[in-house]
């Protein structure tokens, strides 16, 4: 008689389960985008529209002046992108100089900061804010784009990668009169390139869905982002009665993480061996 694995069972159980739970409001919510207002409120519940329109995305993509979304989606694609970039550059560059150069105090300076680090983020909003007023940041794309670039988490993330890659290629490069920019643009980093396209969309999708401090520090309109926007949508499309606008916006706004994430999702296994830009 075949023995039943319960534990598989069981992990297949819960997955199914978690899997359910995350994707049945994201469908509920775009199925919903394309309900007539009508059929929202004398309807009742029901998944599928018993009418597919168009109007909610007409609605709020038409709209320019109270709550321009196509400019918050810009915006956020400005921000974002421009994160993205700047975190994998200096995160790589902090990791190759953790992992690759030697100076005294490297151990102890590196854990101390991934120490303080493990503060709640919101200890340092207002450090945060009086250090970006001071700039004069205010209201300006530098507010959201600069702070949290050097998160010590993604440095670490990718420091433990380049641990794994044998310091003997560094040798035998500096032994062709390489210098350390030559190692690490033209060595390393083609190598790490599973670990840094993770960090990127982690990177990307957390400036992205990021609310609380655009909603601090940015108070112009045509400035927000989209996921700032979203609660001003709140606010002008409140309540039920406009409930097919609100949908269609937040399933504007989740476009760009869910292509990013079909794109980068092969990278994620990748990542998880320390090894895997080592060929051979």
């Amino acid at each position: 008689m075949r023995k039943i694995n319960v534990t598989k069972y069981l992990a297949y159980f819960f997955l199914i389960t978690s899997c359910v739970v995350w994707v049945f409001p994201v469908l509920f919510g775009f199925f919903t985008s394309f309900k007539a207002q009508g059929d929202i409120m004398t309807v009742g519940f029901s998944m599928l529209p018993a009418n597919w329109v168009v109007q909610n995305y007409i609605s709020v993509l038409t709209n320019t002046s109270s709550a321009p979304i196509v400019q918050w989606f810009l915006n956020s694609l400005v921000i974002s992108g421009s994160h993205t970039f700047l975190v994998v550059l200096i995160v790589s560059l902090a990791a190759f100089g953790y992992t690759r150069i030697d100076f005294k105090g490297k151990e102890t300076l590196f854990f101390t900061i991934l120490a303080l680090s493990m503060f709640p983020a919101v200890v340092n909003i207002i450090p945060s804010y009086k250090i970006v007023e001071a700039l004069g940041w205010v209201n300006s794309p530098l507010a959201v784009i600069v702070p949290g670039l050097g998160g010590v988490g993604n440095v670490f993330l990718v420091r433990q990668f380049m641990l794994g890659i044998p310091k003997e290629f560094d040798e035998s490069a500096r032994m062709d009169g390489a210098s350390d920019f030559t190692i690490y643009f033209k060595i390393i980093l083609p190598l790490v390139k599973p670990v840094l396209i993770v960090t990127g969309l982690f990177s990307f999708i957390g400036s992205w869905n990021d609310f609380l401090w655009p909603t601090i520090v940015l108070n112009d309109v045509n400035k927000l982002t989209i996921t700032a926007g979203l609660q001003l949508l709140q606010d002008l499309y409140g309540g039920y009665a406009m409930t097919g606008e609100l949908m269609a916006s937040a399933i504007i706004a989740m476009i760009p993480t869910v292509l990013l994430f079909l794109f980068a999702q092969k990278y994620f296994i990748e990542s998880m061996n320390l090894n895997a830009g080592v060929k051979g």
